[in-house]
């Protein structure tokens, strides 16, 4: 499955024929008219780039950039599109954290290119990470982090919160979390996976209430 790509422009027509063209490439798109249904899409989404027009009605698109590079997304590649031409302007863009330009008009061609340029280089530098809600899994490195800071956990909370992210939004049974970290044979209880959950949320702290409790059922994370 591709990414997901949020686009931040208030024209209809280009929103609509850049996300035309991204859904035959395959990526799941989101539209937004203004910077801040942006940021509502942020914290709901799991988003890979963000297409970000500059004129915009109400916080502009450099505001939107500081605010994101400043924040826990300060990583999300930010690709500019936009009809100013100022050197100096792109110059501050990319200091401040844009991945990159694009002037309008412009070539979808080219808008493409550059999408699977930046998201090649993101893909690299991930390390296969899996992220929701500010919670970030690295199972290569077997690091856990929530808004940028690294949590110590034990091998069992660490595979039980990987399934959580991996699964955002759905609802694991306990049988599937038994099996998922113990094994098909494993003799553990319902009380045993409770404890360790509970657990891993005081380790979370103010995310340990995303992990969302199911009577009888299991555990989900949600907003």
């Amino acid at each position: 499955m591709k990414e997901t790509i949020l686009i931040i422009e208030d024209d209809d027509y280009i929103a609509e024929l850049i996300e035309f063209n991204l859904t035959k490439e395959g990526y799941e798109v989101i539209i937004a008219k203004d910077a801040n249904e942006g940021l509502m899409f942020l914290k709901i989404n799991h988003i890979d780039l963000i297409l970000l027009d500059l004129m915009l009605p109400g916080l502009q698109g450099e505001e939107f950039l500081e605010l994101i590079k400043n924040k826990e997304k300060k990583d999300l590649p930010i690709l500019i599109i936009t009809a100013k031409t100022n050197e100096e302007l792109f110059v501050k863009l990319l200091k401040n954290g844009a991945d990159d330009f694009l002037i309008k008009p412009f070539s979808i061609k080219v808008l493409l290119a550059k999408i699977e340029a930046i998201l090649r280089r993101t893909r690299r530098d991930s390390f296969n990470s899996i992220e929701a809600f500010g919670i970030e899994i690295l199972p290569d490195e077997f690091i856990a982090r929530v808004d940028k800071e690294e949590l110590e956990l034990t091998k069992t909370e660490f595979e039980i919160l990987k399934m959580l992210v991996e699964n955002k939004g759905k609802v694991l049974t306990r049988e599937r979390i038994l099996q998922g970290v113990w094994g098909f044979d494993a003799m553990v209880s319902d009380r045993t996976i409770d404890v360790h959950v509970s657990k891993i949320r005081k380790k979370l702290k103010d995310k340990g209430n995303l992990i969302k409790s199911i009577p009888k059922v299991g555990y989900k994370l949600i907003l």
